[in-house]
Formats: C-alpha cells, sequence, structure tokens
C-alpha cells in the first residue's frame, strides 16, 4: 500500500522579508510618545505565527533548516511544537557542531516535550567556508564517514544503556540512556544529496531522504534519468541493507488561483528583485506537478513560500486540498 504523503511547510530563521529584526529598522518614535519601551512582537511571535498557519492549515509539519546565519533551527523548533498539538517539526543541523550523545540527549528532552514531534535533518556537504566557520574541517567523504559514526552513535545511545563505540571521529565508553529519556522515539531522520557517499548514507541510517527543485527537473543520477533513477537508485542500495526508505522533494512554489494573478506575481517580484520559484502557476497547475512526483515514488514534500505566513494560509487553503482530499491528517 502506498504510503499517504506529507505536505510540511519551510520556516525561515532569517526573517521573513522585513519582519522581526532582521529587516531595516523601525521607524523613530514621534516625539509626543512617553511610553518608549520596544513593543511585546518580535521575530518569535513571528515564527509562532507562521507555525500556527501550519497547523490550522492543515499541513503535517514544518521544516526549519540549518542556517549558520540565522536563529538556531532547534530552538525555533522547540518552539513552534510546543505551542502546536499535531505538527512535527524537522530541525536542521551540522553534525560537526556537537557531539551524538549530546545531540541525542538534546532531542530526547524535545522529544519527550512535545510527545515525540522532533525530526532531525543533517547538513552535511557544506560550503567549505561555511563549514571551517562552524570549526569544521573535514572535507570529501571524510564528512559522511563522520555523520555515519555520528547517527550510529546517537541510536546505539538512545537505545541501549550501555553503550561502547570506538570509532575514528567519536567513541562512547558505557553510554547510553535510561527511562525516561529512552522511552520515546528516536527522531525521524532527514538526509539529503545526490553523490553516492549521500545515496549510500540515506540508505544505511535515513528514514526520508529529501532531493530538491533541481533533481526533479535535471537530468541528475548516474545515468542521466533524473529523479526517477535517483529514487530507484536510493531503493536498491537501502534493500541491500534491509531497509527502505522514504523519497522527499523541496520544492520552492508559487501557486495563484490562474496564469493572470501569477503573471501578475511574477512581474511584481520581478520588479523589486525578488527571486521567482521555477515552479510557479495556478493551484491546479501546480498540484499536477506534484502528482507527477508522487507517481515518482515522493512521498514528502517540502514547500518553500514567501512571505511564509501569507503564502502558508494560501497554499493550505487553496493547493492542499487538491492533493489531501481523502488522505488523514497526520498526529
Amino acid at each position: 500500500m502506498t504510503a499517504a504523503p506529507e505536505f510540511v511547510v519551510a520556516v525561515p530563521t532569517r526573517g521573513d522579508g522585513a519582519r522581526g529584526d532582521w529587516g531595516p529598522g523601525p521607524a523613530p518614535r514621534p516625539a509626543f510618545l512617553t511610553d518608549l519601551r520596544d513593543g511585546a512582537y518580535g521575530p518569535f511571535d513571528h515564527l509562532a505565527q507562521i507555525g500556527r498557519a501550519a497547523e490550522i492549515a492543515g499541513f503535517h509539519g514544518v521544516s526549519v533548516p540549518f542556517d549558520p546565519a540565522g536563529e538556531e533551527s532547534l530552538v525555533v523548533t522547540a518552539g513552534l511544537l510546543r505551542q502546536s498539538r499535531w505538527l512535527r517539526g524537522t530541525a536542521g543541523f551540522h553534525p560537526g557542531v556537537a557531539t551524538p550523545v549530546y545531540a541525542a540527549k538534546v532531542a530526547a528532552s524535545l522529544q519527550r516535550f512535545t510527545g515525540g514531534r522532533l525530526d532531525w535533518r543533517l547538513a552535511i556537504d557544506l560550503d567549505p567556508a561555511v563549514a571551517r566557520a562552524q570549526g569544521d574541517f573535514a572535507e570529501g567523504a571524510e564528512r559522511y564517514a563522520r555523520a555515519d559514526e555520528f547517527l550510529t552513535i546517537a541510536r546505539g545511545v538512545w537505545h541501549e544503556d550501555s553503550y561502547t563505540y570506538e570509532g575514528r571521529y567519536f567513541q562512547v565508553l558505557a553510554g547510553g540512556f535510561q527511562a525516561p529519556l529512552s522511552d520515546r522515539p528516536f527522531p525521524r531522520v532527514h538526509l539529503s544529496g545526490t553523490s553516492a557517499e549521500a545515496l549510500d548514507l540515506s540508505a544505511r541510517h535515513a528514514d526520508v531522504h529529501l532531493f530538491d527543485a533541481a533533481d526533479a527537473t535535471g537530468a541528475a543520477g548516474a545515468e542521466g534519468g533524473g529523479l526517477g533513477a535517483l529514487i530507484a537508485d536510493l531503493g536498491a542500495r537501502a534493500a541491500g541493507y534491509g531497509r527502505a526508505v522514504a523519497s522527499g522533494l523541496v520544492l520552492p512554489v508559487l501557486a495563484r488561483e490562474d496564469g493572470a494573478e501569477v503573471r501578475a506575481e511574477v512581474a511584481r517580484r520581478a520588479a523589486a528583485g525578488t527571486p521567482v520559484p521555477a515552479l510557479a502557476g495556478s493551484y491546479e497547475e501546480v498540484a499536477a506537478v506534484l502528482r507527477g512526483h508522487l507517481a515518482d515514488g515522493v512521498t514528502t514534500f517540502v514547500l518553500e513560500a514567501a512571505p511564509h505566513l501569507e503564502e502558508t494560509y494560501r497554499l493550505g487553503e487553496h493547493l492542499l486540498p487538491l492533493l489531501t482530499e481523502e488522505v488523514p491528517h497526520a498526529g
């Protein structure tokens, strides 16, 4: 039986347009005001509104990316999950910034606080300048070997109360969690990339492998077969380890009622210097593209649309009903 698709909305960690304190500063207060205290509404209040919009609009979850110049994704994800009842939250982070035992301990607490709704998305293949700015000087295939150890240990200490591991990058001696920390499920792991190392790491560890828009439209894959070939390659690798890995797709989207509205919005964004997503069309047109990816084997869609608050409501009201008419809400 084919798994029901999951629809996830991306949440920004570096502001949403000019909102919060990431955009231009507030206008000077008029001289006649005597109360000079800052307002109570800040950047995290806006992020909370996006999370609330995602839950109201019927999305299954939110994805908070790793961004060295943005807010810490685990903090943002924790806040969004604590204020919601049904959403899953995927926190992106770099496996070089903490030991796997510490990362697992943080995740165990977040799973307890949120009813087991935390997922992980590891950012492994960073730009070298970004990685070094994070204190990470691993290169090439070494990054994936370290991530393999990281995930092996994180799962090990979660499921065993006397766990020992001797690796090249990490060592643990008689570690591990006991109840109640170990009572919640381990976070679902999201990985990405199209290299042989990336696909093999997912085959061993991922619950969901995320491809991107370029993979969906280009001739990616060893045989130039595009997304279908990549999904087949991933499936064969996972089967070799006795596992199955779901396939996901990260898509920047712009959807409107009809072509005229789409063209008007594209023109407005072009005039403002705002990037226009490659997937732009009417709700029906965008839904048709997503149905095609469903047929390819994609079961998780991470939709990126800005400004995030307004577009989350828009996509939830007009696009999701075209795709989830018989899909129960994930809880």
